[in-house]
């Protein structure tokens, strides 16, 4: 392809010297911020340039440049982490972050706040704690999530190996990660190119997500991944996977032709087969991949055009054999795993964090207890993807004593909360988000109280409906599988979508368009009132929504409303 057909980051990716570009030049500098180019090439080593956009219009009017900060996203597969590393994170946020942990909705954390003199510093201490950023952003396979359920028998630690297994083949080769930050030994750029052979100079034409589930269970919400890779059991052993291609949640609220999808069945595979066909269908979207237009990149635009029986056949191709079709799916549960969880001689506390974010609040001191707790008890330490956290791993005196110490500080387990709140998401969106056009997370939490209000003045209070807010149309907390999504469209209005089923195998649809902040709510009286009255019994919400469609919904809610 010509380079002037290339998109601008394409062109800064060719040029980056497989992701060195100006980096150590200006981390040395006295500048508070990056460059454009170094900005783009920061996105692979887990870094995102922010500016605090609460502080945007007074320092405008002072003249005074924008507040830069950078966002650090590590890689931590399966968002399994010990005692120690969580740790290590909780001390990085407090020294060079703004004091809070944010859990991703790919089982990994984030550090806000981090000043552009202090990245190096904050991404050599996470390395030390044998945890890297490389892969946490950029084109590239980014954090590779699981099912965070904490048994281990030898089925799931079967799982685990092969996801690791997975996530190492699926690395970025290049030595310019341990070059710029841990001033590890100089490589010329050619070795890298013999080394970077799943990739290329150019990575891929956009973040690749892979998601692993087991069967029954997708609490990983597994289709809104590029792949999702769903392990079925044979007793103790994996009898294989059955692999769907081609989710995504992102789409751009100005181009109708951009949409949040579902992947698709795709094949199964035997266990020693997955790492083999997985990087066959990835280098099928480094080759065939828009990297023209980034609005359609993905992989999910690919395999709509192309359709999944080319993906197949050029899978087969470079395979140079068959694949076997997709085994048929069926799901018990999409819940996170919360509560009290008892396994044999073990107990595993799974607790709700609102929004994901871990930080201390008047009354209520979660990243103080939690560090008090973990530095005592020493759980492993599983975050989820639906911005949860397990300590799991404890004896039972251990678990009764942490729950007690927890309850002291105000931190109750998730049967103090009402079932939406337990199924709600939002993102982090404003202040530190650059492409947030309306506010998420600070808002969220009001709009839920009074969804719950609603709910239980309707005699609801007991359903168990999923709810997810984005500042944007981005879809980061996944609102397009949620049986109801708010999604940012200007300042202070949101479309509302409904009808995903919560097996997250079903998209919801848009119901209203541009509904400011405060009416949000009033706007679901009447379709909950509907649901109450002509539910079919056991029906979930989501459900009666889809069976009775939009255009019903439509007719049950006053247009001023």
């Amino acid at each position: 392809m010509s380079e002037e057909k290339l998109s601008k980051v394409e062109i800064i990716k060719k040029n980056s010297r497989f992701l060195r570009g100006p980096l150590q030049e200006e981390l040395q500098n006295d500048a508070s911020h990056f460059t454009e180019e170094a900005v783009q090439v920061l996105k692979f080593h887990g870094t995102y340039q922010q500016d605090d956009r609460d502080l945007r219009r007074e320092l405008v009017k002072q003249g005074k440049e924008r507040h830069y900060i950078m966002m650090i996203r590590a890689r931590i597969p399966g968002g399994v982490l010990s005692a120690d590393q969580y740790l290590v994170f909780d001390r990085l946020a407090d020294e060079y972050g703004n004091g809070t942990m944010r859990i991703t909705t790919r089982q990994t954390f984030q550090l806000h706040g981090v000043l552009k003199r202090d990245l190096k510093s904050t991404i050599r201490r996470i390395n030390e704690a044998l945890i890297t950023t490389l892969g946490g952003c950029g084109d590239q396979v980014r954090n590779t999530v699981g099912c965070a359920h904490p048994h281990q028998g030898p089925f799931e630690e079967a799982v685990r190996r092969d996801l690791l297994r997975l996530v190492d083949e699926t690395s970025a080769k290049t030595n310019a990660y341990h070059e710029i930050w841990l001033d590890g030994e100089r490589v010329d750029p050619e070795l890298d190119r013999e080394r970077e052979t799943l990739y290329g100079e150019t990575y891929l034409p956009r973040k690749f997500k892979i998601g692993f589930a087991y069967e029954g269970d997708n609490c990983s919400d597994v289709y809104s991944n590029d792949i999702g890779i769903v392990a079925h059991r044979d007793g103790d052993a994996v009898a294989g996977y059955t692999l769907v291609i081609g989710g995504g949640m992102g789409r751009t609220a100005s181009d109708k032709e951009t949409h949040p999808a579902l992947a698709k069945p795709f094949a199964f595979v035997a266990p020693g087969d997955l790492v083999d066909v997985v990087k066959a269908i990835i280098t099928i979207q480094r080759d065939h991949g828009n990297r023209e237009n980034r609005k359609f990149a993905r992989m999910k635009y690919l395999v709509e055009s192309r359709g999944v029986d080319w993906f197949r056949e050029e899978a087969e191709r470079r395979l140079g054999r068959k694949l076997a079709p997709p085994r048929e799916l069926v799901w018990r549960s999409s819940d996170d795993h919360l509560g009290r969880i008892e396994d044999g001689d073990k107990v595993h506390l799974g607790l709700y964090i609102e929004n994901g974010r871990i930080a201390d609040r008047p009354g209520f001191p979660l990243k103080s207890a939690l560090r008090d707790v973990i530095a005592k008890y020493r759980p492993t330490v599983r975050l989820t993807t639906q911005q949860n956290l397990i300590l799991a791993d404890l004896a039972p005196q251990d678990a009764d004593a942490l729950e007690a110490e927890l309850a002291a500080r105000g931190i109750r387990l998730p049967d103090a909360y009402s079932p939406v709140k337990l199924r709600s998401m939002a993102c982090p969106a404003m202040p530190t988000c650059g492409l947030a056009i309306a506010e998420s997370e600070r808002v969220f939490p009001k709009v839920v109280e009074r969804l719950e209000a609603l709910l239980a003045e309707l005699g609801l209070a007991d359903e168990p409906i999923t709810v997810r807010m984005t500042g944007c149309a981005n879809g980061c907390a996944r609102p397009y599988i949620a049986e109801i999504g708010f999604v940012g469209r200007v300042i202070g209005k949101y479309d509302i979508f409904l009808g995903a089923n919560v097996e997250g195998t079903r998209l919801n649809v848009r119901f209203r368009e541009m509904v400011p902040l405060d009416d949000l709510v009033p706007t679901l009286r009447p379709v909950l009132e509907l649901y109450r009255d002509e539910r079919l019994p056991g029906e979930r919400f989501g459900d009666f929504c889809h069976r009775v469609g939009i255009k019903r919904l439509n007719q049950a809610v006053p247009v001023s409303s």
